[in-house]
């Protein structure tokens, strides 16, 4: 299959352990441009949490927020923000559990509580720094994502009750809330319909649970080593660990570069 462009995520895939991008990444990334595959980013992350990363690797095209907004060349293609009344019935019920809320524009993020050891032990997994407390702060711009803390085990009424959302999971105290159906896919199609491309013309490499619908959709989803076991399955195959070089690897066996 003659592939047009390529999707990596980045906490595990563009990035390894260490949470620095490997050079054989770096070298990968800029032999796929320089062969003329387009290269994009797609992720749970926000623009501003992903722009970092976009830099390094001279990469202007991008999903964030798990598929609700994306952009290419600086224009914005395909954009869903939550519904502000779901998002105010949502946090009344975190409130009445003592689950704290973050939520985030195409700007930047505010939590609902200050300084709560969770919220910044799941910013510090990604090596971020953590959220100022702002309440009412989904009331003031569009929130495309929403992170809902609470565990596996406490996600069940909310995920039972209201369906006005997606919910990914991403850290095991760390609901993503999402507009409808939203998923990295939804975002992949809106890039893949501006450059007129079909699914079938598109690779993805991913390792989280929030990757299984982008690696299904598109027509040659990989996994890295590292992935979780519950994403290999929808995979169509496994690349090596990040650490071990796995972009490289994996871009070698397509034939890509």
């Amino acid at each position: 299959m003659n592939y047009k462009i390529v999707f990596f995520d980045i906490d595990g895939t563009l990035l390894n352990t260490e949470h620095v991008i490997p050079e054989t990444t770096i070298k990968a990334v800029s032999q796929l441009k320089e062969n003329g595959v387009k290269v994009a980013i797609a992720t749970g992350r926000s623009p501003y949490h992903l722009k970092p990363i976009a830099d390094q690797l001279g990469i202007d095209t991008f999903v964030g927020f798990n598929g609700s907004y994306a952009m290419s060349e600086g224009a914005l293609v395909h954009h869903t923000p939550v519904a502000p009344e779901t998002l105010a019935t949502l946090e009344g019920m975190a409130d009445s559990n003592n689950h704290p809320m973050v939520f985030l524009s195409a700007e930047t993020c505010f939590a609902n509580v200050s300084n709560h050891p969770h919220v910044m032990e799941s910013f510090d997994s990604l090596q971020l720094p953590h959220p100022d407390y702002r309440p009412g702060y989904w009331k003031e711009t569009p929130i495309y994502q929403a992170f809902l803390y609470c565990s596996k085990l406490d996600e069940h009424p909310y995920i039972g009750r209201y369906n006005e959302v997606s919910y990914i999971r991403w850290h095991p105290q760390v609901l993503d809330i999402l507009p409808p159906n939203g998923s990295k896919a939804r975002g992949i199609e809106a890039i893949l319909h501006h450059f007129g491309l079909s699914p079938d013309e598109a690779v993805a490499f991913g390792d989280g649970l929030n990757d299984k619908e982008m690696l299904s959709y598109v027509g040659m989803g990989v996994a890295m080593g590292n992935a979780h076991e519950e994403l290999k399955p929808h995979a169509n195959m496994v690349t090596r660990h990040v650490n071990d070089g796995g972009i490289h690897h994996g871009l070698l066996q397509l034939g890509l570069i």
